[in-house]
């Protein structure tokens, strides 16, 4: 166990590496003036110059790069050319966004998604299980930043029951850090973000359910639980259900993972002021510490994550650990 957790903790450092470099000619190959989200364009040409040399942006891409992993390994992402601030800093104070926002919309999806696919699984063959497969996955399907679109227009512009973007109303100060993640103002703005991430992530946790229940239903104590006179919400949640779960807890490492990549849209759609949303727009800028950043820091969440997965999965199942 020890030297397979050790390998594929060199495998994920490795992995990191490539997809460090891999950001770092992308952004610097994109067309575009990185200059543009510092200076203003009407300033003489020899002050420009002399930014881009301030920001080592005049050398060599080669030698911009050896900087650049060299600082990489002391974590250091610079400053960015937008805030004239710490990337990383800039980064940290917009991670508990995401976090707030990932974690309530996986409470929807396994809340929904467990007790959902044991129902569907309990009414194989008929026309509400195909019914609930079919919903989640129209939603699974349906491109994330169209269903935040239509739910904005829906419950914020036509029937008004919810903000339409950002954390909180405009003007709102909070007296300390506890008020600022946990007012009803901040509530109302999350709700709805919320809602939108969890339906899109439902389908994960509802079909493994779904399909691990299967296997669970043809178990004979299932069949004895019947005999012995038990009633069949007892026998579904009890018995079936509780046996079925083991997949569903573990995949929730990689769902994780997969969430924190997969909300970047919804961030961008809702304004809400995220890593996500942060990487889009350091993007655009072509803020390259910025955009740098998070991107790799994103990077290393879901491989660290993946990582936890399989450790758990290697943990389980110590077959794993011989391929």
């Amino acid at each position: 166990m020890g030297s397979y957790i050790l390998r594929r903790t060199l495998q994920m450092f490795f992995t990191l590496i490539i997809i460090s470099t891999v950001i770092f000619f992308m952004f610097r190959l994109m067309p575009g003036d990185p200059t543009a989200a510092m200076v203003d364009p009407s300033i003489p040409q020899e002050a420009r110059e002399a930014i881009i040399e301030r920001y080592g942006l005049d050398q060599n891409l080669w030698v911009q790069y050896t900087h650049f992993m060299g600082a990489l390994v002391q974590f250091d992402f610079g400053n960015s050319f937008y805030y004239k601030q710490s990337a990383i800093g800039i980064l940290l104070e917009k991670l508990p966004a995401t976090l707030i926002l990932m974690f309530s919309a996986m409470i929807i999806a396994y809340g929904v998604g467990v007790y959902g696919g044991a129902w569907m699984a309990w009414n194989r063959g008929t026309k509400r299980e195909s019914t609930g497969v079919a919903v989640a996955l129209v939603f699974r399907s349906a491109p994330t930043f169209w269903v935040g679109i239509m739910a904005i227009y829906l419950f914020s512009v036509i029937l008004g029951w919810f903000p339409h973007s950002g954390m909180r109303s405009a003007g709102y100060e909070a007296d300390n850090a506890f008020q600022v993640f946990f007012s009803l103002d901040f509530l109302r703005h999350l709700i709805l973000p919320t809602i939108v991430a969890g339906v899109f992530f439902l389908a994960t946790p509802l079909l493994i359910m779904r399909n691990t229940m299967l296997e669970v239903m043809g178990e004979d104590f299932i069949e004895f639980s019947r005999a012995k006179g038990l009633k069949e919400r007892v026998i579904l949640y009890k018995h079936a259900a509780r046996n079925a779960l083991l997949p569903v807890v573990t995949a929730g490492a990689l769902f994780i993972g997969s969430a924190i990549g997969g909300q970047v849209l919804i961030e961008y759609v809702f304004s809400w002021p995220g890593l996500g949303r942060e990487m889009v727009l350091a993007a655009q800028r072509h803020d390259y510490p910025l955009a740098q950043a998070s991107f790799i820091i994103l990077a290393a969440m879901i491989m660290f994550m993946n990582l936890v997965a399989d450790i758990v999965y290697s943990y389980l199942d110590p077959r794993i650990t011989y391929n």
